[in-house]
């Protein structure tokens, strides 16, 4: 077989990265370990800033995304029972969506069969091979039989624990990690929400969120330790715990219920760089992790592969390698600003350790946010998204 680029992964990234090629004519195979329900039954990111909404206007299927989105104008920071409301329309003049990652997957499965392009789920041991030399090959095996790819580059939008990253020489990468002692338990219910704008609760007892899905379906978190067992957390405990972190109004609107979903997350951040190796680009979970506190590890994704399909399309359009020499640069010197914004935001709103002077440091750090223009400004403009 023979393409211009195989992409390995189906989530937002390569689906994304597809499309977009796709769309100008670059011929493209995506390969993905998981069947395709797995795929489209993960529960991730709800929040996207509007250069993702425009990638996937660009991509053809953000039809149902401006149908069915909420648009959040600003958002909310609660500091034990009181709450501050940070408004992105009148400090940037943007806006966020709340529209869910699986809905995005869907979107963008959905656009990608209707043009018939070809993506093959259930590919194991996917490995690419020459991808320092002009031919780099992608194998797999599927069907109970060997297959081969012969193509020009291979993205690796196969995440953390994907293989892309991994068919690296570790001397050729340089990584940076920081692991956070906690993680995040999260609920999905069908429930309205407490409140139009996501409440980042900041509180002695621990970090709360409270998003939400659609106007019916909310999303809550809460801070917990990577010790705990999901089995130990009947929907009941949860609602307990999150009530005395919520503001009164918060907890009069607050309706509970049986979960759909819940999952534990460790917090972490990591970056891996450079993000180009010969012929193989990585993009999305393959080359960063976030921390979700600041929602940017989809965006992150989409950011890569704005500047990985611009320099693709350039190279088979113009004869130009601009691009692709430049690409791990570029998509870096972004990851790097939302890896800081994602740090800040967990640091500052999470009970990191018991000590009352980083207590107190908190307090003084979000007292300046809510007191200062030029606070409020650089925040909302890290959240909506920074330019290109």
């Amino acid at each position: 077989m023979r393409t211009q680029v195989v992409i390995i992964g189906a989530g937002p990234a390569g689906l994304l990265l597809g499309q977009l090629l796709h769309k100008r004519g670059i011929a493209n195979i995506i390969l993905e370990r998981q069947t395709a329900e797995h795929v489209l039954g993960r529960v991730r990111a709800g929040v996207i800033e509007q250069v993702t909404m425009d990638l996937l206007d660009e991509a053809g299927v953000g039809a149902r995304m401006h149908a069915d989105g909420l648009i959040h104008e600003g958002v909310q920071i609660c500091v034990d029972g009181t709450r501050h409301r940070l408004s992105f329309k009148e400090l940037t003049g943007k806006t966020v969506m709340v529209y869910g990652q699986t809905e995005i997957t869907k979107d963008l499965m959905d656009g990608r069969a209707a043009a018939d392009v070809p993506s093959i789920y259930s590919a194991q041991d996917v490995t690419p091979h020459d991808i320092s030399g002009d031919r780099p090959r992608v194998s797999y095996r599927a069907g109970g039989k060997t297959h081969e790819i012969v193509c020009d580059f291979v993205a690796g939008c196969d995440g953390f624990h994907g293989i892309s990253r991994k068919s690296v020489p570790a001397r050729a990468i340089n990584t940076y990690e920081r692991v956070y002692p906690l993680g995040w338990l999260g609920i999905l219910a069908d429930t309205p929400p407490v409140s139009e704008e996501l409440i980042y609760v900041r509180h002695p007892l621990g970090f709360a969120l409270c998003s939400m899905r659609s106007p019916t379906r909310s999303r809550y978190y809460l801070q917990c330790s990577l010790a705990e067992d999901l089995d130990s957390w009947p929907d009941e405990r949860f609602w307990e715990e999150l009530k005395p972190r919520l503001d009164d109004e918060a907890r009069d609107r607050l309706v509970t219920g049986p979960s759909i979903e819940k999952s534990i997350a460790p917090l972490r951040s990591f970056v891996a760089e450079p993000m180009r190796f010969g012929r193989l680009f990585l993009a999305g979970d393959a080359a960063h992790i976030v921390p979700p506190t600041g929602a940017k590890g989809l965006n992150l994704a989409a950011s890569d592969v704005r500047y990985l399909s611009r320099a693709l399309i350039e190279h088979y359009e113009e004869k130009s390698d601009a691009g692709l020499e430049h690409y791990s640069a570029r998509a870096l010197a972004r990851v790097w600003k939302a890896e800081r914004f994602s740090w800040w935001m967990t640091m500052t709103l999470h009970r990191i350790s018991d000590n009352p002077f980083d207590h107190q440091l908190q307090l003084a750090e979000l007292d300046y946010l809510f007191r200062s223009k030029a606070a409020a400004t650089a925040f909302a403009e890290n959240y909506v998204g920074l330019p290109y």
